[in-house]
Protein backbone atom coordinates (compact mmCIF):
# COMPACT_ATOMS: atom_id res chain seq x y z
CA UNK A 1 0.00 0.00 0.00
CA UNK A 2 1.08 3.75 -0.81
CA UNK A 3 1.10 5.95 2.17
CA UNK A 4 0.59 9.81 1.65
CA UNK A 5 1.67 12.36 4.43
CA UNK A 6 0.78 16.07 2.67
CA UNK A 7 1.64 17.99 3.67
CA UNK A 8 4.19 17.46 6.45
CA UNK A 9 4.02 19.59 9.37
CA UNK A 10 5.85 21.72 11.62
CA UNK A 11 8.30 22.43 8.57
CA UNK A 12 8.89 25.55 7.04
CA UNK A 13 7.37 25.08 3.49
CA UNK A 14 5.26 22.42 1.45
CA UNK A 15 6.55 18.92 1.66
CA UNK A 16 4.70 15.62 0.16
CA UNK A 17 6.18 12.32 1.29
CA UNK A 18 4.56 8.83 -0.63
CA UNK A 19 5.97 5.61 1.08
CA UNK A 20 5.22 1.78 -0.17
CA UNK A 21 4.54 -0.09 2.86
CA UNK A 22 4.39 -4.12 3.32
CA UNK A 23 3.33 -5.78 6.04
CA UNK A 24 4.48 -3.01 8.09
CA UNK A 25 8.01 -1.54 6.82
CA UNK A 26 8.85 0.75 4.50
CA UNK A 27 9.67 -0.40 1.45
CA UNK A 28 10.40 2.99 -1.04
CA UNK A 29 9.43 6.52 -0.03
CA UNK A 30 9.45 9.57 -2.68
CA UNK A 31 9.56 12.99 -1.59
CA UNK A 32 7.98 15.95 -3.57
CA UNK A 33 8.12 19.49 -2.96
CA UNK A 34 4.88 20.80 -4.07
CA UNK A 35 6.14 24.96 -4.72
CA UNK A 36 7.96 26.63 -7.75
CA UNK A 37 11.30 27.49 -7.12
CA UNK A 38 12.51 30.95 -8.88
CA UNK A 39 14.21 33.62 -6.95
CA UNK A 40 17.30 33.06 -9.54
CA UNK A 41 15.10 34.39 -12.37
CA UNK A 42 14.27 37.60 -10.39
CA UNK A 43 17.80 38.62 -9.54
CA UNK A 44 18.86 38.74 -12.66
CA UNK A 45 19.72 42.04 -14.45
CA UNK A 46 19.87 43.54 -11.00
CA UNK A 47 23.29 45.29 -8.98
CA UNK A 48 25.23 42.65 -7.06
CA UNK A 49 25.18 44.18 -4.16
CA UNK A 50 21.50 44.62 -3.61
CA UNK A 51 20.82 40.80 -4.72
CA UNK A 52 21.73 39.77 -0.33
CA UNK A 53 18.59 41.50 0.46
CA UNK A 54 16.33 39.57 -2.09
CA UNK A 55 17.73 36.08 -1.41
CA UNK A 56 17.49 36.82 2.54
CA UNK A 57 14.06 36.21 2.29
CA UNK A 58 14.08 32.93 0.55
CA UNK A 59 13.48 31.60 4.03
CA UNK A 60 12.54 33.65 7.86
CA UNK A 61 13.37 30.79 9.48
CA UNK A 62 17.06 30.85 8.55
CA UNK A 63 16.76 34.68 8.78
CA UNK A 64 20.21 35.18 7.66
CA UNK A 65 21.88 32.63 5.71
CA UNK A 66 20.90 33.43 2.63
CA UNK A 67 22.56 37.04 2.70
CA UNK A 68 25.41 36.11 4.18
CA UNK A 69 25.66 33.42 1.29
CA UNK A 70 25.15 35.80 -1.39
CA UNK A 71 27.18 38.39 0.11
CA UNK A 72 30.25 35.93 -0.26
CA UNK A 73 29.12 34.96 -3.49
CA UNK A 74 29.73 38.61 -4.69
CA UNK A 75 32.75 39.07 -2.59
CA UNK A 76 34.22 35.95 -4.32
CA UNK A 77 33.42 37.09 -7.76
CA UNK A 78 34.91 40.35 -7.34
CA UNK A 79 37.64 39.73 -4.81
CA UNK A 80 36.92 41.86 -1.98
CA UNK A 81 39.04 41.01 1.19
CA UNK A 82 36.38 41.69 4.56
CA UNK A 83 38.42 43.56 7.31
CA UNK A 84 38.86 40.92 10.55
CA UNK A 85 36.78 42.96 12.52
CA UNK A 86 33.66 42.50 10.02
CA UNK A 87 34.45 38.77 9.63
CA UNK A 88 34.37 38.13 13.75
CA UNK A 89 31.17 40.08 13.49
CA UNK A 90 29.45 37.98 10.94
CA UNK A 91 30.44 34.71 12.60
CA UNK A 92 28.82 36.04 15.81
CA UNK A 93 25.69 36.80 13.97
CA UNK A 94 25.95 33.13 12.29
CA UNK A 95 26.67 31.36 15.54
CA UNK A 96 23.73 32.95 17.17
CA UNK A 97 21.45 31.84 14.24
CA UNK A 98 22.72 28.45 14.75
CA UNK A 99 21.48 28.05 18.32
CA UNK A 100 18.75 29.73 18.04
CA UNK A 101 17.41 27.96 15.19
CA UNK A 102 18.52 24.69 16.74
CA UNK A 103 16.99 25.12 20.27
CA UNK A 104 13.89 26.27 18.28
CA UNK A 105 13.99 23.31 16.47
CA UNK A 106 14.44 20.81 18.80
CA UNK A 107 11.66 22.16 21.33
CA UNK A 108 9.06 23.35 19.03
CA UNK A 109 9.53 21.72 15.68
CA UNK A 110 10.52 18.02 16.60
CA UNK A 111 9.87 17.35 20.17
CA UNK A 112 6.79 16.37 19.78
CA UNK A 113 7.16 13.54 17.90
CA UNK A 114 8.62 11.71 21.20
CA UNK A 115 7.67 14.02 24.07
CA UNK A 116 3.63 12.74 24.30
CA UNK A 117 1.95 16.40 25.63
CA UNK A 118 -1.32 14.96 27.36
CA UNK A 119 1.17 12.03 29.24
CA UNK A 120 2.51 14.87 31.61
CA UNK A 121 -0.85 15.40 33.04
CA UNK A 122 0.04 12.03 34.85
CA UNK A 123 3.40 13.71 36.18
CA UNK A 124 4.32 13.59 39.93
CA UNK A 125 5.34 16.86 40.41
CA UNK A 126 8.15 15.72 42.99
CA UNK A 127 9.47 13.05 41.33
CA UNK A 128 9.71 15.57 38.41
CA UNK A 129 11.50 17.76 40.09
CA UNK A 130 13.89 15.31 41.37
CA UNK A 131 14.38 13.93 37.66
CA UNK A 132 15.21 16.85 36.45
CA UNK A 133 17.94 18.12 39.55
CA UNK A 134 19.47 15.52 38.88
CA UNK A 135 20.04 15.98 35.14
CA UNK A 136 21.35 19.63 35.49
CA UNK A 137 21.52 22.56 38.27
CA UNK A 138 18.66 24.60 35.79
CA UNK A 139 16.94 26.82 38.37
CA UNK A 140 13.57 25.88 37.54
CA UNK A 141 13.59 22.43 39.07
CA UNK A 142 11.51 23.01 42.38
CA UNK A 143 8.32 20.40 43.19
CA UNK A 144 5.97 24.27 43.37
CA UNK A 145 7.33 24.71 39.41
CA UNK A 146 6.37 21.52 38.10
CA UNK A 147 2.77 21.61 40.07
CA UNK A 148 2.15 24.98 39.04
CA UNK A 149 3.06 24.30 35.28
CA UNK A 150 1.16 20.80 35.50
CA UNK A 151 -1.97 23.33 36.83
CA UNK A 152 -1.84 25.52 34.03
CA UNK A 153 -1.75 22.31 31.67
CA UNK A 154 -4.31 20.67 33.10
CA UNK A 155 -6.47 24.21 32.68
CA UNK A 156 -5.51 24.67 29.27
CA UNK A 157 -6.49 20.85 28.49
CA UNK A 158 -9.46 20.86 30.45
CA UNK A 159 -10.95 23.88 28.06
CA UNK A 160 -10.26 21.94 24.87
CA UNK A 161 -7.77 24.96 24.22
CA UNK A 162 -4.95 22.11 22.51
CA UNK A 163 -4.39 24.83 20.02
CA UNK A 164 -1.03 23.34 18.56
CA UNK A 165 -0.85 20.30 20.71
CA UNK A 166 -3.90 19.12 19.04
CA UNK A 167 -4.14 16.39 16.13
CA UNK A 168 -1.84 14.50 17.18
CA UNK A 169 -1.07 11.12 17.74
CA UNK A 170 -0.96 10.96 21.38
CA UNK A 171 -2.10 7.50 21.64
CA UNK A 172 0.12 6.38 19.41
CA UNK A 173 2.38 2.62 21.37
CA UNK A 174 5.51 4.84 19.86
CA UNK A 175 5.26 7.19 22.80
CA UNK A 176 7.83 5.93 25.39
CA UNK A 177 8.84 8.90 27.89
CA UNK A 178 7.46 8.58 31.86
CA UNK A 179 4.88 11.60 32.70
CA UNK A 180 7.86 13.05 34.70
CA UNK A 181 9.98 13.40 31.68
CA UNK A 182 7.17 14.41 29.30
CA UNK A 183 6.19 16.85 32.13
CA UNK A 184 9.65 18.31 32.07
CA UNK A 185 10.08 18.65 28.53
CA UNK A 186 6.87 20.50 28.46
CA UNK A 187 7.96 23.25 30.84
CA UNK A 188 11.47 23.59 28.65
CA UNK A 189 9.07 23.70 25.24
CA UNK A 190 7.21 27.04 27.14
CA UNK A 191 10.97 28.42 28.79
CA UNK A 192 12.47 28.00 24.99
CA UNK A 193 9.82 30.25 23.41
CA UNK A 194 11.02 33.19 26.25
CA UNK A 195 14.07 32.26 25.64
CA UNK A 196 14.67 32.48 21.90
CA UNK A 197 13.15 36.44 22.08
CA UNK A 198 17.18 37.11 24.14
CA UNK A 199 19.28 35.92 22.43
CA UNK A 200 17.77 36.75 18.77
CA UNK A 201 18.54 40.52 20.49
CA UNK A 202 22.38 39.78 19.49
CA UNK A 203 20.90 40.77 16.15
CA UNK A 204 19.29 43.63 16.74
CA UNK A 205 22.50 44.99 17.79
CA UNK A 206 24.58 44.49 15.01
CA UNK A 207 22.10 44.29 12.18
CA UNK A 208 19.36 46.21 13.07
CA UNK A 209 16.48 43.47 13.75
CA UNK A 210 15.44 40.37 13.51
CA UNK A 211 14.42 38.89 10.99
CA UNK A 212 16.52 40.03 8.11
CA UNK A 213 18.97 42.10 9.92
CA UNK A 214 20.94 44.86 7.41
CA UNK A 215 24.16 43.41 5.84
CA UNK A 216 26.39 44.64 3.26
CA UNK A 217 28.95 43.83 0.72
CA UNK A 218 32.56 44.13 2.09
CA UNK A 219 32.26 44.17 5.59
CA UNK A 220 28.83 44.37 8.20
CA UNK A 221 27.03 47.90 8.59
CA UNK A 222 28.11 49.11 12.17
CA UNK A 223 30.95 50.67 13.30
CA UNK A 224 32.59 50.75 16.58
CA UNK A 225 32.67 53.71 19.10
CA UNK A 226 33.30 52.63 22.20
CA UNK A 227 32.16 55.56 24.08
CA UNK A 228 29.40 56.88 20.87
CA UNK A 229 25.60 56.15 20.73
CA UNK A 230 23.89 54.10 18.37
CA UNK A 231 26.96 52.05 17.66
CA UNK A 232 28.86 48.99 19.03
CA UNK A 233 29.77 50.61 22.32
CA UNK A 234 31.28 49.31 25.78
CA UNK A 235 27.09 48.60 27.30
CA UNK A 236 26.30 47.07 23.76
CA UNK A 237 29.30 45.07 23.98
CA UNK A 238 28.03 44.04 27.71
CA UNK A 239 24.68 43.17 26.28
CA UNK A 240 26.04 41.02 24.07
CA UNK A 241 27.96 39.33 26.46
CA UNK A 242 25.38 39.01 28.67
CA UNK A 243 22.89 37.43 26.16
CA UNK A 244 25.74 34.74 25.15
CA UNK A 245 26.00 33.69 28.64
CA UNK A 246 22.42 33.03 28.97
CA UNK A 247 22.74 31.27 25.61
CA UNK A 248 25.57 29.16 26.72
CA UNK A 249 24.06 28.30 30.04
CA UNK A 250 20.31 27.06 28.28
CA UNK A 251 22.23 24.78 26.17
CA UNK A 252 24.49 23.64 28.62
CA UNK A 253 21.54 23.17 31.00
CA UNK A 254 18.44 22.53 29.64
CA UNK A 255 18.85 21.31 25.95
CA UNK A 256 22.09 18.78 26.25
CA UNK A 257 20.31 17.46 29.44
CA UNK A 258 17.28 16.98 27.70
CA UNK A 259 18.10 15.21 24.72
CA UNK A 260 19.79 12.62 26.51
CA UNK A 261 17.03 12.08 28.46
CA UNK A 262 14.34 11.54 25.93
CA UNK A 263 17.28 9.59 23.50
CA UNK A 264 17.81 7.28 26.61
CA UNK A 265 13.82 6.01 25.58
CA UNK A 266 14.36 5.52 22.34
CA UNK A 267 17.54 4.02 21.54
CA UNK A 268 16.03 1.74 19.22
CA UNK A 269 15.62 4.40 16.92
CA UNK A 270 19.49 4.18 16.00
CA UNK A 271 18.34 1.61 13.72
CA UNK A 272 16.10 3.68 11.63
CA UNK A 273 16.55 6.54 9.20
CA UNK A 274 19.88 6.47 7.96
CA UNK A 275 20.28 8.52 4.74
CA UNK A 276 22.56 6.75 2.73
CA UNK A 277 25.85 7.35 4.59
CA UNK A 278 27.66 10.05 2.16
CA UNK A 279 27.77 13.17 3.78
CA UNK A 280 28.95 16.97 2.36
CA UNK A 281 29.78 19.77 4.54
CA UNK A 282 31.06 22.78 3.04
CA UNK A 283 32.69 24.30 6.22
CA UNK A 284 31.77 27.45 8.98
CA UNK A 285 33.26 29.89 10.38
CA UNK A 286 36.58 31.74 8.45
CA UNK A 287 38.81 33.01 10.66
CA UNK A 288 40.55 34.81 8.28
CA UNK A 289 39.11 35.21 4.56
CA UNK A 290 36.63 32.85 3.02
CA UNK A 291 38.69 30.20 1.26
CA UNK A 292 41.35 30.02 3.39
CA UNK A 293 39.71 26.96 3.87
CA UNK A 294 42.45 25.54 6.38
CA UNK A 295 40.84 28.67 8.76
CA UNK A 296 37.54 27.12 9.07
CA UNK A 297 36.26 26.15 12.87
CA UNK A 298 34.20 23.79 11.10
CA UNK A 299 36.35 22.17 8.34
CA UNK A 300 35.15 20.88 4.81
CA UNK A 301 34.85 17.50 3.80
CA UNK A 302 32.87 14.93 1.78
CA UNK A 303 32.65 11.11 3.72
CA UNK A 304 30.97 8.26 1.34
CA UNK A 305 29.03 4.87 2.25
CA UNK A 306 29.98 5.47 6.06
CA UNK A 307 33.40 5.83 6.12
CA UNK A 308 35.21 7.57 8.48
CA UNK A 309 38.39 7.05 7.38
CA UNK A 310 38.19 8.95 4.22
CA UNK A 311 37.36 12.36 3.73
CA UNK A 312 37.23 13.45 0.48
CA UNK A 313 38.56 17.58 -0.26
CA UNK A 314 35.45 19.52 -1.76
CA UNK A 315 35.80 22.25 -4.50
CA UNK A 316 32.48 23.85 -4.88
CA UNK A 317 34.04 25.23 -8.12
CA UNK A 318 34.63 22.26 -10.09
CA UNK A 319 32.29 21.60 -12.55
CA UNK A 320 32.72 17.70 -11.76
CA UNK A 321 31.86 17.67 -8.42
CA UNK A 322 28.80 19.36 -8.16
CA UNK A 323 25.72 19.23 -10.57
CA UNK A 324 22.04 19.63 -10.47
CA UNK A 325 19.95 17.09 -12.35
CA UNK A 326 16.49 17.24 -13.19
CA UNK A 327 15.50 13.83 -14.68
CA UNK A 328 12.53 13.71 -11.85
CA UNK A 329 12.02 17.59 -11.14
CA UNK A 330 9.54 19.56 -13.03
CA UNK A 331 12.54 21.90 -14.57
CA UNK A 332 13.77 21.15 -18.50
CA UNK A 333 17.22 21.71 -19.51
CA UNK A 334 18.61 22.60 -23.17
CA UNK A 335 21.08 20.13 -22.61
CA UNK A 336 18.78 17.11 -21.90
CA UNK A 337 16.72 16.05 -18.49
CA UNK A 338 19.09 13.61 -18.20
CA UNK A 339 22.26 15.93 -17.57
CA UNK A 340 23.99 17.67 -14.78
CA UNK A 341 24.57 20.79 -14.82
CA UNK A 342 27.42 22.93 -12.31
CA UNK A 343 25.63 25.84 -11.62
CA UNK A 344 27.30 28.50 -12.63
CA UNK A 345 25.91 27.12 -15.66
CA UNK A 346 22.15 26.50 -13.88
CA UNK A 347 19.09 27.03 -15.71
CA UNK A 348 15.74 28.08 -13.86
CA UNK A 349 13.23 26.91 -16.71
CA UNK A 350 9.70 25.65 -15.07
CA UNK A 351 8.95 22.36 -16.61
CA UNK A 352 5.24 21.09 -14.83
CA UNK A 353 4.21 17.52 -16.20
CA UNK A 354 2.22 16.53 -12.83
CA UNK A 355 -1.24 16.64 -12.94
CA UNK A 356 -3.37 18.79 -11.75
CA UNK A 357 -4.29 18.78 -8.39
CA UNK A 358 -5.71 17.35 -6.02
CA UNK A 359 -4.48 14.47 -7.31
CA UNK A 360 -4.32 10.41 -5.27
CA UNK A 361 -0.54 10.02 -5.95
CA UNK A 362 2.74 11.33 -7.87
CA UNK A 363 3.68 9.90 -10.95
CA UNK A 364 6.91 8.62 -9.51
CA UNK A 365 7.98 7.36 -12.60
CA UNK A 366 8.26 10.43 -14.25
CA UNK A 367 9.13 14.22 -12.49
CA UNK A 368 7.62 14.48 -8.62
CA UNK A 369 8.81 17.28 -7.34
CA UNK A 370 9.94 20.54 -7.68
CA UNK A 371 13.34 20.10 -6.13
CA UNK A 372 16.35 19.77 -8.15
CA UNK A 373 18.58 17.10 -7.43
CA UNK A 374 21.89 17.88 -6.51
CA UNK A 375 24.76 15.39 -6.91
CA UNK A 376 28.22 15.72 -5.55
CA UNK A 377 30.72 13.50 -7.90
CA UNK A 378 27.42 11.85 -8.62
CA UNK A 379 26.51 10.82 -5.39
CA UNK A 380 23.58 12.21 -3.47
CA UNK A 381 24.90 13.74 -0.32
CA UNK A 382 23.57 14.39 3.24
CA UNK A 383 23.75 17.60 4.73
CA UNK A 384 23.38 19.12 8.01
CA UNK A 385 24.25 19.63 11.87
CA UNK A 386 24.88 15.23 11.27
CA UNK A 387 27.22 15.80 8.46
CA UNK A 388 28.86 18.30 10.24
CA UNK A 389 29.41 16.62 12.83
CA UNK A 390 30.36 13.38 11.28
CA UNK A 391 33.20 15.23 8.93
CA UNK A 392 34.93 17.12 11.73
CA UNK A 393 34.36 13.90 14.07
CA UNK A 394 36.56 12.03 11.00
CA UNK A 395 39.03 14.89 11.05
CA UNK A 396 39.98 14.91 14.52
CA UNK A 397 37.98 17.82 15.20
CA UNK A 398 38.79 17.90 19.66
CA UNK A 399 36.10 19.61 20.79
CA UNK A 400 33.35 17.40 18.37
CA UNK A 401 35.15 14.60 19.63
CA UNK A 402 34.54 14.99 22.86
CA UNK A 403 31.06 16.00 22.94
CA UNK A 404 30.23 13.31 20.62
CA UNK A 405 32.65 10.58 22.56
CA UNK A 406 30.56 11.80 25.80
CA UNK A 407 26.82 11.29 24.19
CA UNK A 408 27.73 7.79 22.81
CA UNK A 409 29.14 6.60 26.15
CA UNK A 410 26.44 8.46 27.88
CA UNK A 411 23.78 6.34 25.92
CA UNK A 412 25.58 3.69 25.94
CA UNK A 413 25.41 3.33 21.89
CA UNK A 414 28.42 2.81 18.94
CA UNK A 415 29.45 5.23 16.79
CA UNK A 416 27.49 3.90 14.01
CA UNK A 417 24.40 4.84 15.83
CA UNK A 418 25.12 8.38 14.09
CA UNK A 419 23.38 7.09 11.21
CA UNK A 420 20.56 7.15 12.22
CA UNK A 421 17.55 9.32 12.96
CA UNK A 422 18.23 9.54 16.76
CA UNK A 423 21.72 10.33 15.90
CA UNK A 424 20.59 12.80 13.11
CA UNK A 425 18.51 14.35 16.09
CA UNK A 426 21.79 14.22 18.46
CA UNK A 427 23.81 15.87 16.42
CA UNK A 428 22.00 19.00 16.14
CA UNK A 429 21.92 19.25 20.00
CA UNK A 430 25.73 18.20 20.09
CA UNK A 431 26.51 21.05 17.18
CA UNK A 432 24.64 23.64 19.74
CA UNK A 433 26.99 22.44 22.70
CA UNK A 434 29.81 22.70 20.38
CA UNK A 435 29.52 26.56 19.16
CA UNK A 436 28.23 27.43 23.00
CA UNK A 437 30.92 26.14 24.78
CA UNK A 438 33.86 25.92 22.50
CA UNK A 439 33.56 28.65 19.83
CA UNK A 440 30.87 31.29 20.89
CA UNK A 441 32.76 32.57 24.40
CA UNK A 442 36.18 32.59 22.11
CA UNK A 443 34.72 34.43 19.30
CA UNK A 444 33.59 37.18 21.59
CA UNK A 445 36.87 37.15 23.26
CA UNK A 446 38.73 37.74 20.18
CA UNK A 447 36.00 40.46 18.69
CA UNK A 448 36.89 42.29 22.18
CA UNK A 449 40.82 41.79 21.19
CA UNK A 450 40.45 43.19 17.58
CA UNK A 451 38.64 46.29 19.41
CA UNK A 452 41.09 46.88 22.10
CA UNK A 453 43.94 46.82 19.73
CA UNK A 454 42.20 49.49 17.83
CA UNK A 455 41.34 46.71 14.61
CA UNK A 456 38.06 48.10 14.45
CA UNK A 457 37.61 48.15 10.87
CA UNK A 458 34.02 46.73 9.46
CA UNK A 459 34.30 47.82 5.87
CA UNK A 460 36.40 47.76 2.88
CA UNK A 461 35.17 50.07 0.04
CA UNK A 462 37.92 49.84 -2.28
CA UNK A 463 35.73 47.91 -4.71
CA UNK A 464 32.64 49.41 -3.87
CA UNK A 465 32.30 51.00 -7.11
CA UNK A 466 31.22 49.29 -10.11
CA UNK A 467 34.24 51.31 -12.32
CA UNK A 468 36.50 48.97 -10.90
CA UNK A 469 34.75 45.75 -11.30
CA UNK A 470 35.96 43.52 -14.47
CA UNK A 471 33.72 43.52 -17.09
CA UNK A 472 32.40 39.78 -16.58
CA UNK A 473 33.06 38.08 -12.94
CA UNK A 474 31.55 35.20 -11.02
CA UNK A 475 32.13 33.36 -7.78
CA UNK A 476 30.52 31.28 -5.25
CA UNK A 477 29.88 31.86 -1.83
CA UNK A 478 29.38 28.85 0.67
CA UNK A 479 28.42 28.40 3.79
CA UNK A 480 26.78 26.06 6.87
CA UNK A 481 23.44 26.92 7.16
CA UNK A 482 21.87 24.88 10.27
CA UNK A 483 20.47 22.89 8.12
CA UNK A 484 23.36 22.13 6.09
CA UNK A 485 25.67 23.29 3.22
CA UNK A 486 24.12 25.57 1.34
CA UNK A 487 25.54 27.41 -2.13
CA UNK A 488 24.96 30.63 -4.26
CA UNK A 489 26.84 31.02 -7.55
CA UNK A 490 26.82 34.18 -9.35
CA UNK A 491 28.06 35.24 -12.96
CA UNK A 492 28.13 39.27 -13.24
CA UNK A 493 28.90 41.03 -16.60
CA UNK A 494 28.66 44.77 -17.17
CA UNK A 495 27.59 45.33 -13.16
CA UNK A 496 24.67 43.41 -13.54
CA UNK A 497 23.68 39.93 -12.55
CA UNK A 498 23.72 37.58 -15.88
CA UNK A 499 23.46 33.90 -14.40
CA UNK A 500 22.35 33.36 -10.20
CA UNK A 501 21.49 29.99 -9.17
CA UNK A 502 21.34 28.80 -5.27
CA UNK A 503 21.60 25.13 -3.77
CA UNK A 504 19.94 25.14 -0.11
CA UNK A 505 20.39 22.28 2.34
CA UNK A 506 17.00 20.98 2.14
CA UNK A 507 17.38 20.96 -1.80
CA UNK A 508 20.38 18.67 -0.86
CA UNK A 509 18.20 16.18 1.50
CA UNK A 510 14.59 16.28 0.11
CA UNK A 511 15.48 16.31 -3.77
CA UNK A 512 13.93 13.49 -6.23
CA UNK A 513 15.79 10.96 -7.67
CA UNK A 514 18.31 11.34 -10.59
CA UNK A 515 18.65 10.33 -14.27
CA UNK A 516 20.17 6.54 -12.71
CA UNK A 517 17.09 6.67 -9.83
CA UNK A 518 19.31 6.99 -7.14
CA UNK A 519 16.87 8.40 -4.07
CA UNK A 520 17.94 11.60 -2.16
CA UNK A 521 18.29 11.23 2.14
CA UNK A 522 14.94 11.49 2.72
CA UNK A 523 13.95 8.89 0.26
CA UNK A 524 16.38 6.65 1.34
CA UNK A 525 16.41 7.51 5.23
CA UNK A 526 12.58 5.85 5.29
CA UNK A 527 13.11 2.50 3.27
CA UNK A 528 13.25 0.03 6.30
CA UNK A 529 10.75 2.22 9.26
CA UNK A 530 8.61 -0.15 10.64
CA UNK A 531 4.84 1.77 10.73
CA UNK A 532 2.85 0.47 12.99
CA UNK A 533 -0.18 2.54 11.98
CA UNK A 534 -0.22 3.95 7.94
CA UNK A 535 -3.07 5.94 9.10
CA UNK A 536 -0.76 7.35 11.79
CA UNK A 537 2.52 7.43 10.20
CA UNK A 538 4.14 9.24 13.20
CA UNK A 539 7.70 7.29 12.14
CA UNK A 540 7.68 9.09 9.05
CA UNK A 541 7.27 12.53 10.79
CA UNK A 542 10.22 11.34 12.77
CA UNK A 543 12.87 10.95 10.69
CA UNK A 544 11.83 13.63 8.48
CA UNK A 545 11.76 16.18 10.98
CA UNK A 546 15.43 15.04 12.31
CA UNK A 547 16.49 16.60 9.18
CA UNK A 548 15.01 19.85 9.89
CA UNK A 549 13.04 20.60 6.24
CA UNK A 550 12.99 23.88 4.64
CA UNK A 551 11.13 23.83 1.90
CA UNK A 552 10.78 27.52 1.44
CA UNK A 553 14.73 27.43 1.02
CA UNK A 554 14.55 24.53 -1.66
CA UNK A 555 11.47 26.16 -3.51
CA UNK A 556 12.23 29.65 -3.52
CA UNK A 557 8.25 30.94 -4.20
CA UNK A 558 8.12 34.30 -6.54
CA UNK A 559 7.63 34.94 -9.92
CA UNK A 560 9.48 37.58 -12.12
CA UNK A 561 6.91 40.13 -11.56
CA UNK A 562 5.93 39.31 -8.16
CA UNK A 563 2.32 37.96 -8.86
CA UNK A 564 0.86 34.72 -6.89
CA UNK A 565 1.53 31.78 -7.97
CA UNK A 566 -0.65 29.69 -5.43
CA UNK A 567 -3.58 30.11 -3.71
CA UNK A 568 -4.46 27.34 -0.70
CA UNK A 569 -8.66 27.16 -0.05
CA UNK A 570 -9.53 25.54 3.00
CA UNK A 571 -12.85 23.82 2.63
Amino acid sequence: MRVVVDPITRIEGHLRIEAEIDNNVITDAYSSCTMWRGIERIVQGRDPRDVWAFTQRICGVCTTVHAFASIRAVEDALGIDIPPLAQALRNLIIAVQYIHDHVMHFYHLHALDWVNVPNALKANPERASEIARSLSNWPNSSPGYFKDLLTRLKNFVSKGRLGIFANAYWDHPAYKLPPEIDLIAVAHYLEALEWQRHIVRIHTFLGGKNPHPNFLVGGVPVSVNLDGPAVINAKVLSEIKHHIDQAVEFVREVYVPDLLAIASFYKDWAKYGDGGGNFLVYGEFPEGQLYDLDRLFFPRGAILNHDLGKVYEVDTKDPEQVQEVVAHAWFRYSVGDDKGLHPYEGETEPNYTGPEPPYEYLNTDGKYSWLKAPRWRGHPMEVGPLARMVVAYALGHRAVRDKVGFALKKLDVPVEALFSTLGRTAARCLETWVIAEDYLPDLYDRIITLINSGNTGTFNGEKWDPKTWPKEAKGMGFMEAPRGSLGHWVRIKDGKIENYQVIAPTTWNAGPRDAKGQPGPYETSLIGTPIHDPKQPLEILRTIHSFDPCLACAAHLYDPEGNELVRVKVQ
